[in-house]
């Protein structure tokens, strides 16, 4: 079993999911685990400059430069260690299947948990791979634990190897990318690196320079409760109204009808009563100026009801939450030119696409970090269906060393 392999189902055992809901940095005790691992392990294969951040649970970590490639660019490997609060990261059961052959894969038998075949087409392209996946009862965690094993192995190989010419790398692994918070507390100033690449996408070959705008929204409806019996008249359901203010957004800008460079409205979550319901909404789009319209029209919802129900009935507020990175990262073209050359060198085909999602890179890069973001080889993040494939992982950790010679020897240009 390969180094890579070995550290991914040693760390995905580890419960480090995020909580939303919480008001600490990390959002859970139980991700600095993961990071203890790290330091002990980066302390074993002779990193260097080795910073355990105990207050905010941050990771980071140097591979220092071969002798004669001191001067080269400082490059930076990024991956989070937290997993997804939407489904559990507790007792993780990981099993390969190998040469997958393209199939139905039971996962459970006793609770009839099946991965169908049918449901996610793309895994047809890795007949023959070796897939690992879960018991269907939690998520895998390869989002973003096989991120962590990749960087860590290249690590490993690059302070083992000292025949492999490459500059100063900086290693960085960070908790609660999940809930938006990865950034919060990185100390990009400590970290010192050029420029550096975020290890969080998914099936192999995907480059990600550009990401959604988002934002999240929160709607609070006031209502009044009355006895049914005598409620004409008097009653203001608050559910009702919060379903009534859903109905104003536009249909068709929804998760499930959109894609590409599509924006969204994605109603979240939703809980209350007569007398209050609280509604949490994300608001993406690619664009600047419609993800602009988008949050006018968010608030636009709420004073349209206001004036309807009397002031103060609806309450409706939005908050930042990071950009598209694109415009940071465009002086910046050799960070995608040298990936898509390293890819092909792999003998992989360059997939460049936005992201419909959210990295710690984007923050990152508008924080003076120019970050794009890499495959990591695996799919269904966030689900029980969610699997990371072997060859596509190992792969990746070729991909990290390739790139960490080419930043340091003479194919290096800006």
């Amino acid at each position: 079993m390969s180094s890579t392999i070995d550290k991914f189902l040693r760390y995905v055992k580890i419960d480090t999911q995020s909580d939303e809901a919480s008001l600490t940095a990390p959002s859970t005790v139980k991700q600095h685990e993961l990071a203890k691992v790290l330091v002990s392990e980066l302390e074993a294969m002779g990193a260097s400059e080795i910073t355990y951040d105990q207050k905010h649970c941050y990771v980071y970590a140097s591979v220092p430069a071969s002798k004669g490639c001191e001067s080269a660019p400082v490059l930076g490997f990024i991956a989070h260690m937290d997993t997804s609060p939407a489904v559990s990261g507790a007792n993780v059961n990981p099993r390969i299947v190998e040469n997958y052959d393209g199939k139905d894969i039971v996962l459970n038998r006793e609770e009839n948990i099946i991965f169908r075949a049918e449901d996610y087409t793309e895994v047809q392209r890795l007949r023959g791979k070796d897939l690992i996946v879960t018991d269907g009862t939690t998520l895998l965690g390869a989002d973003d634990k096989a991120g962590v094993a990749e960087i860590m192995a290249a690590a490993e190989y690059l302070l083992s190897h000292s025949d492999v010419k490459h500059g100063k790398i900086r290693l960085g692994f960070t908790p609660d990318e999940e809930i938006g918070a990865g950034a919060d507390h990185f100390d990009v100033k400590l970290f010192g690196a050029d420029f550096a690449y975020t290890v969080d996408g998914g099936e192999l070959g995907e480059l990600e320079d550009e990401t959604f705008n988002a934002a999240s929204g929160r709607l609070i409806v006031h209502g009044r409760s009355v006895h049914p019996g005598s409620a004409k008249g008097r009653m203001v359901n608050s559910i009702l109204i919060a379903q009534e203010y859903q109905s104003l957004l536009p249909e068709f800008q929804k998760p499930m009808y959109t894609a590409g460079y599509e924006g969204f409205f994605h109603l979240d979550s939703i809980s209350g009563n007569v007398e209050e319901t609280t509604a949490d909404y994300i608001i993406r789009d690619h664009d600047k100026s419609l993800f602009e319209q988008k949050k006018e029209l968010f608030l636009a919802c709420a004073d349209f009801l206001n004036r309807k129900y009397g002031a103060g009935t609806v309450e409706a507020t939005v908050r930042d939450s990071y950009y598209n990175m694109k415009e940071i990262l465009a002086p910046h073209a050799h960070l995608v030119e040298n990936a898509k050359a390293a890819l092909k060198e792999l003998g992989v085909e360059p997939v460049v696409s936005p992201i419909r999602g959210g990295t710690d890179g984007a923050r990152l890069s508008f924080m003076g970090l120019p970050c794009p973001n890499l495959c990591t080889g695996g799919g269904n993040y966030h689900s029980r269906f969610e699997y990371a494939c072997v060859q596509s992982m190992e792969s990746v950790t070729e991909l990290l060393i390739k790139l960490a010679k080419r930043y340091g020897g003479k194919e290096w240009s800006l």
